[in-house]
């Protein structure tokens, strides 16, 4: 009787351990179908930012490029999002480099920027270039498989324009007036340079940061711009010498031979004057004798009477003329 209860116990025991492993393998399933399901509703949910757009791939291939917003895609890695900010204008800093502790904005130079932002001029000097490109991004599908690498194109292609360009100026054009137009270029030359590329990138901006000579010569820079303001301004004191005793020696000979040619004219007036007188003088004398000879006598003493102090009129009878004293002027009588 006690075996028999012994056996009946121990079917009973077997029977619930076989229960309980049926239970816990269905309990297990359960469990694995939700973690399924979870992660399926996870995988295909996804939101896109304001700032660009997503490019969908289906086991690598491009299939869609969604807008801002909320999207499904197939789940488990089928289907995978990538952000590209097409709505940012993004930058790429030769030089230096942006650093925001806290709420302050710091620019830093380092070894490697110093290296990217030495260049050397047409006349052979050395300057120290910052500048800093700005683009966005039209296209995110030829920006993401046009290049390998395409921030590092930009940056290469960048800085071998700007080194050309630099190079073929002088390095007074490019410290002082020449740095807009050296960004005009620099910027049409890098999107031509892009778009042969098909990179799918608009440059929008170049702007030179700061130039300036390098810490180790901005000493002898300095010295050699004085010297050369002090040439200019030395120049510039002998333009205005000249272009004030120039004028003014030029003023002076107009007037000099204006003078001339007046006295020339006055001259040559007067000799015909005088030689048409005496032509009339001679047809009047030819025809009068007398009376010409009396009037040609007249206008000689008309002239010469007013400039004599005294006159002495003397009969033609007096045989001698008594001695006069000068008697207006003593000590000459003396």
């Amino acid at each position: 009787m006690s075996e028999q209860l012994e056996n009946y116990l121990s079917q009973l025991k077997q029977r619930g351990m076989n229960g309980m492993k049926g239970a816990g393998f269905r309990s297990a399933g359960i469990v694995i179908a939700l973690l399924i399901l979870i992660i399926a509703a996870v995988s295909s949910v996804y939101s896109v930012q304001t700032e660009g757009q997503a490019v969908i791939k289906r086991f690598g291939r491009v299939v869609a490029i969604k807008p801002p917003g909320l999207h499904l895609k197939l789940p488990f890695g089928i289907d995978r999002d990538y952000f590209i900010p097409t709505e940012r204008v993004l930058k790429e800093e030769f030089g230096f480099r942006t650093v925001q502790p806290g709420q302050q904005t710091q620019y830093r130079k380092n070894r490697d920027t110093e290296t990217e932002s030495l260049m050397l001029t047409g006349d052979l000097n050395v300057i120290d270039v910052e500048w800093v490109v700005q683009y966005r991004i039209l296209d995110p599908v030829k920006f993401m498989h046009r290049v390998r690498e395409p921030v590092d194109s930009i940056r290469d292609i960048s800085e071998a324009v700007m080194r050309r360009i630099v190079g073929n100026r002088l390095g007074s054009d490019v410290l002082t007036v020449g740095r807009v137009t050296i960004a005009a270029e620099v910027k049409g030359e890098i999107q031509q340079i892009l778009d042969s590329y098909e990179l799918g990138i608009s440059i929008e901006r170049i702007e030179l940061q700061d130039v300036t000579p390098p810490e180790t010569v901005k000493p002898a820079f300095n010295e050699v711009n004085e010297a050369r303001q002090q040439l200019e301004r030395l120049i510039n004191e002998a333009e205005k010498k000249r272009n004030q005793v120039i004028p003014r020696a030029r003023g002076e000979a107009d007037q000099t031979i204006a003078e001339a040619e007046a006295y020339r004219a006055e001259r040559v007036n007067q000799a015909k004057g005088e030689a048409a007188r005496f032509t009339e003088l001679v047809a009047a004398y030819r025809q009068s004798p007398a009376v010409t000879r009396q009037r040609l006598f007249i206008e000689m003493m008309n002239k010469v009477l007013p400039t004599v102090d005294k006159l002495y009129v003397v009969d033609e009878s007096v045989k001698g003329i008594l001695p006069l004293l000068n008697l207006t002027n003593p000590a000459e009588a003396r």
